[in-house]
């Protein structure tokens, strides 16, 4: 008994046999039960997002059934060495350990937590909010890589590294960073501009100097479109918000404007009748507001009518069907009229040679006192 009793107080590393066995026992207890939690909390997390309603204790179990094995395993470990005396530099080696595992997890829960947002904004934004639909990639890559450079920044300095001059050093290296990948940075804060200002969205229909497209994807270093042809247009932001971009899908009205030109041999009185032809064409279409109708110039060639409307409804083919019509329309009503179309003509005017000119061609050598020529009979 006195035997086994001293082994009892026998000191390995410090530590008596009886508080390692004490350090075991409360290591596996606590991972145990830190185990068991962690289960109970994925299987609630299973039944809440089964349902369609996404509730915010749904995300609170969503973030914490992102909790890591290995932490687990140091936490377990280290409510285990409260039991044991350990050499100051050994505790507090455990400790730094102990802390920097807590800052990645807290990083891992952190960066579920803003995934798990950006996942529900842009669910209820696809429907109501395109612009936020579209954005919210970016914002989400922005915090994450805000928590996770605060989380290695937290890591070098519990590891004894000086950050101040760390941060001084990366100021100078940033510089260069900066000089050499300028053009990805500006792509970089251009994809935060269309963030910020959402010119366009994911949908719409744009127009960029001699290439036109429908959004489908708005990235940190390019957005993509889809060309009227098929083909994916790819287009550095940079670029794009240096271009003059039409937006077509937040057209509201179509201006139009009417040019007729009909020929100057066209009389007066049925040229009067044309700026009320053209109102009256126009006016009898749906979806159209008639702004003016007049007899706009004397070209070199033709007599210009010029109306001006407006098509109320932004669809492209209803624009054209309404033109259309105007077209066949008016073709019919100038042939009654006998009214010509102007056509590009050009004339030319020449005047009369003077009189003391002859304009009669004479053949060669056929002046007078000009030889015959060799081997024919000199004339008459």
């Amino acid at each position: 008994m006195n035997e086994f009793s001293q082994q009892l107080m026998a000191r390995y590393f410090g530590n008596s046999l009886l508080q390692w066995g004490a350090f075991i026992a409360i290591t596996a207890a606590v991972l145990v039960a830190l185990l068991l939690v962690r289960r109970l909390i994925r299987a609630r997390h299973a039944v809440l997002a089964s349902t369609v309603e996404i509730e915010f204790t749904e995300r609170f179990f969503q973030v914490a059934s992102r909790t890591t094995s290995a932490f687990l395993v140091i936490v377990s470990v280290y409510a285990g060495l409260l039991a044991l005396k350990l050499p100051g530099n050994a505790s507090r080696a455990i400790h730094t350990a102990f802390v920097i595992a807590a800052f990645w997890q807290a990083g891992l829960w952190a960066s579920t937590a803003v995934l798990a947002a950006v996942q529900r904004r842009r669910h209820s934004a696809l429907a109501s909010d395109q612009a936020a639909a579209s954005s919210l990639g970016i914002i989400g890559f922005v915090a994450r890589l805000t928590i996770w450079s605060l989380v290695l920044l937290l890591t070098l300095d519990n590891l004894g590294i000086q950050i101040k001059s760390l941060l001084a050093g990366l100021g100078i290296g940033g510089i260069a960073v900066a000089l050499a990948a300028q053009n990805i940075l500006g792509d970089l804060f251009a994809s935060l501009s269309i963030t910020l200002d959402r010119p366009f969205v994911v949908g719409d229909a744009l127009q960029v100097d001699e290439f036109s497209g429908t959004v489908e994807y708005i990235g940190v270093k390019s957005t993509r479109l889809r060309s009227v042809s098929g083909e994916q247009i790819i287009i550095p932001n940079a670029n794009l918000l240096s271009s003059r971009i039409r937006n077509n899908t937040r057209l509201r009205e179509r201006r139009v404007v009417y040019t007729l030109s009909v020929d100057h041999s066209t009389p007066r009185e049925r040229l009067q009748r044309l700026p009320g032809l053209l109102r009256e064409l126009i006016e009898s279409h749906r979806d159209v507001r008639f702004d003016r109708s007049h007899f706009a110039r004397i070209g070199p060639s033709s007599f210009d009518i010029e109306a001006v409307y407006i098509v109320t409804t932004p669809n492209y083919g209803r624009h054209m069907d309404i033109l259309q019509d105007i077209h066949l329309r008016l073709l019919e009503r100038l042939d009654r009229e006998e009214i010509s179309l102007a056509q590009p003509t050009q004339k030319l005017y020449m005047e009369n040679p003077p009189p003391h000119v002859s304009t009669e061609l004479q053949p060669i050598g056929s002046e007078e006192g000009e030889a015959a020529a060799p081997g024919r009979p000199p004339a008459g």
